[in-house]
């Protein structure tokens, strides 16, 4: 299997730490996502690694026997160390204050530190389970709630295990993943997760079931919003991704996974060992391992090789395996880092190889202009906001991010549409609808499309020499009226003679000042353009020629240059019977340019009657 078909991947630069043994213990603590390996009881040593730590904490304790847990507070500030099942010992001296207690027969707990609540598990079956949240030295009871079984259990003893619950918070929200062995339908094989969504506020409600269809020794991770679930039997894991439709029947949406079963991408590790020793070529990683432990939400641990992983969704194989361009923008618009796989999946369905139909290529533009707009809404609301003066009342204002799921025009013209247009093999008729497809889209969703495209859509037609098609999409409006599209129309006057009346009535429709129309061309170097323009409005006999002579000079085109001298020196004729240049005009720089380039002999002369 090529590297292009694994879509799951470990952290290129693990967490490595000394392996257990009999004398090293491991531990892991989920809230600093720490390890602690500790020697000997910690008397011969104790490290502390985190994936974000640049120097490992080390330091030494007394052999007190044998530790069973070992944890920092947040930010390394108290060290806490559990030796029996009833006692957790601070090595400093501190005072405790209780603040709260609760009296409740608990099998086992589990603690989210990202949402700060805790779950425990009550009652004989242990399926009964009471959530608390600790906010600000604070602990709320939570409404407690019951994790349906597969079937009636038969005994009368713990029948949840921990190893079956896990707590993520996905999409902003926090829910319990309970992995069910056995479906509780009759009809169905396998194993499922079932999501319970947990609320601040209200009961806890089961809104989601994940179809396995195997059974097995399962591990559940969640990274970038995705349930990722390991199968170790097969080696294999699968991806579900919760904001996709699924089978909805009116309380629980049922899910599919998203990809076929892939293993995680094969990975090396280097030898630990003396210097010597490490210099030897790495060894390939045992995934799947039997001493593998998951912990959420994205980290591998194995004990026994001694490395902590994050696990990493790979965006770009994930292209090939989804082939509906739909569902996979759908996909993609969810992820973190998706901008770039985005733009790419826009490039390819262009291709001659790999075009997709008209109506696919809209659905994609339609994706991607609905999240810009829901942007472009939010930071309008945000704007206006501010305006109002909220900040100042409410302290919960704040900008909207933009995360990689914009992908605004600048975007699409920069990396898609202007490399497109320039293809050759391409059929013009497929060039310019995906063009006007795209305008279409951002009309539809009322964004204002800027000009650039719209000059796009007009070079493609004049290259194509499709000036029928130029002339109706301007007479319907289908391309907006905008000031650089008039001066563009009025600079393609020599290609096709009626874009000079086009631009001017659009030039009318926006009610522009004249001056304004002329110092626009000439800063785009339509120096032509803009003295044609000015002599259609009967303007050329009161225009500055030194402004028009230093546009025809900084083009670097000699017979531009010429051309513009010869028509002020006409004009100089016409009005006042002598083509030379007063000294008023400031033009004594561009006449000895013009003798430079073209000689003495070159200038007009006087014409006498």
């Amino acid at each position: 299997m090529g590297e292009e078909d694994y879509y799951l991947e470990l952290c290129e630069r693990p967490v490595h730490f000394e392996k257990a043994n009999p004398v090293n213990c491991v531990f892991f603590d989920e809230a600093n996502k720490q390890v602690f390996a500790v020697r000997s009881g910690g008397a011969t040593g104790v490290v502390v690694k985190g994936p974000d730590d640049r120097n490992p904490l080390s330091f030494r304790m007394e052999d007190k026997g044998e530790v069973k847990c070992i944890k920092f507070s947040l930010e390394n500030k108290i060290l806490a160390v559990q030796r029996t099942s009833k006692t957790v010992v601070l090595p400093e001296k501190r005072n405790l204050k209780l603040l709260k207690s609760q009296n409740i027969n608990v099998n086992w707990y589990m603690y989210c530190p990202e949402s700060a609540v805790i779950l425990l598990s009550t009652t004989v079956l242990g399926n009964v389970l009471q959530p608390f949240y600790f906010r600000a030295g604070t602990m709320s009871k939570l409404p407690k709630f019951e994790i349906e079984l597969p079937a009636a259990p038969k005994s009368t003893k713990l029948s949840l295990s921990e190893r079956d619950i896990a707590m993520a918070t996905i999409y902003g929200q926090l829910y319990v993943l309970f992995l069910r062995h056995h479906s509780r339908t009759s009809n169905s094989t396998g194993a499922e997760v079932v999501l319970y969504h947990l609320p601040r506020e209200g009961a806890c409600k089961k809104m989601h079931i994940l179809k396995l269809n195997r059974t097995g020794k399962f591990a559940l991770n969640v990274v970038d919003n995705l349930v990722v679930v390991h199968h170790q039997d097969t080696e294999t894991s699968v991806i579900f991704d919760i904001k996709l439709r699924g089978e909805f029947d009116g309380t629980i949406t049922l899910h599919h996974p998203v990809l076929p079963a892939r293993s995680i991408q094969p990975c090396q590790i280097p030898v630990a060992g003396p210097a010597p020793v490490t210099s030897q070529s790495p060894i390939p990683c045992k995934l799947y391992s039997s001493s593998w432990i998951v912990f959420q939400p994205d980290i591998i641990i194995s004990a026994s090789q001694g490395y902590l992983w994050n696990l990493q969704v790979k965006l770009q194989p994930i292209v090939n395996l989804l082939p509906d361009k739909g569902r996979l923008m759908d996909f993609l618009l969810q992820r973190r880092e998706c901008k770039t796989v985005v733009l790419s999946v826009c490039s390819q369905m262009l291709t001659e190889s790999d075009r997709a139909t008209l109506p696919v290529i809209a659905t994609v533009f339609d994706k991607l202009n609905q999240e810009y707009k829901k942007y472009l809404d939010a930071e309008q609301s945000y704007t206006l906001a501010l305006e109002a003066g909220q900040s100042r009342s409410g302290p919960f204002l704040r900008r909207p991010a933009r995360t990689q799921a914009v992908v605004d025009q600048s975007d699409m013209y920069t990396h898609v549409l202007s490399a497109f247009a320039e293809k050759k093999e391409m059929p013009q008729k497929f060039m310019i609808a995906v063009l006007m497809e795209y305008i279409r889209s951002l009309n539809q969703f009322q964004i204002t499309v800027q000009h650039y495209l719209h000059e796009l859509v007009i070079k493609t037609l004049v290259q194509h020499n499709l000036f029928y098609t130029l002339h109706q999409f301007l007479q319907y409006h289908v391309l907006s009226d905008s000031k650089p599209l008039a001066c563009l129309l009025l600079s393609l006057e020599s290609f096709y003679p009626p874009a000079h009346q086009l631009s001017l009535d659009m030039l009318k429709r926006l009610s522009t000042a004249n001056d304004e129309i002329v110092e626009v061309l000439l800063s785009k170097h339509q120096v032509l353009a803009a003295l044609r323009f000015i002599r259609g409005i009967g303007g050329h006999d009161n225009i500055s020629a030194r402004k028009f002579l230093d546009a025809a000079k900084q083009t670097e085109d000699h017979m531009l240059f010429y051309t513009i001298f010869r028509f002020f020196e006409q004009r100089n004729q016409r009005l006042r019977g002598n083509p030379s240049f007063t000294p008023g005009e400031h033009c004594e720089e561009h006449v000895a340019f013009f003798k430079q380039v073209f000689g003495d002999q070159a200038l007009m002369r006087p014409t006498t009657f």
